[in-house]
């Protein structure tokens, strides 16, 4: 990154190291909250052409739920996420513009690409959880035979289904703008690192 010389006057440049160090220690304060609390990966996907992706970060909680159906469910619940059905995930490019997505694996395990064609493939296994805004691709890409995942999403949140034809946007677009954030993270309630990370990301864009 280029170095530019500063131009603020001192005064301003005191304030802003200020909040600055204001908004360091709000985020410690809250990230204390929960000790055994671990950092999600937290990935940003361009538009894929077909399929759009969104600006808001895809997370991956690496073994943070228990692999059991019955417990990831009650885990999405009490952090005010609706479990919705148990299944794997499509074998072909897909993706949602009217709802943001968890996906809890509670056996087996797979290969996913998320982000379609500008994104990645992950190997999943039991224990993990993905959070997929609206309008990112997923796709398995090939799993064990037992893998099943626990789909779930926000309250007052339905989710369609897409592929990526032709025609389906601008409309999926308008969709996909139109869905509010989560008020909660699926794995760690409130104060989970999802509110500041979508947060921060949606302020960013001007969403």
């Amino acid at each position: 990154m280029r170095r530019e010389q500063n131009t603020l006057p001192r005064r301003h440049f005191i304030a802003t190291c200020l909040l600055a160090g204001m908004a360091g220690k709000a985020f410690s304060k809250t990230t204390s909250m929960n000790a055994e609390m671990k950092p999600p990966r937290s990935i940003v996907f361009p538009d894929a052409g077909d399929i759009p992706n969104s600006r808001l970060p895809l997370l991956v909680y690496a073994g943070a739920a228990p692999a059991d159906a019955d417990a990831i469910e009650a885990l999405f619940r009490r952090n005010g996420w609706q479990p919705a059905w148990r299944y794997g995930v499509y074998p072909f490019p897909h993706y949602h513009s009217t709802a943001h997505e968890v996906l809890g694996v509670y056996r087996g395990s797979a290969r996913i690409r998320l982000g379609h064609s500008a994104g990645r493939v992950f190997d999943v296994k039991a224990g993990d959880v993905i959070v997929i805004p609206a309008g990112v691709g997923h796709e398995n890409l090939g799993a064990s035979e037992d893998f099943h995942v626990v789909g779930g999403y926000p309250p007052g949140q339905r989710a369609d289904l897409l592929r990526g034809r032709e025609g389906e946007r601008p409309e999926a677009d308008k969709n996909i703008a139109r869905v509010p954030l989560p008020t909660s993270d699926p794995v760690y309630g409130e104060s989970g690192p999802l509110i500041a990370l979508w947060k921060a990301a949606a302020e960013k864009t001007g969403e």
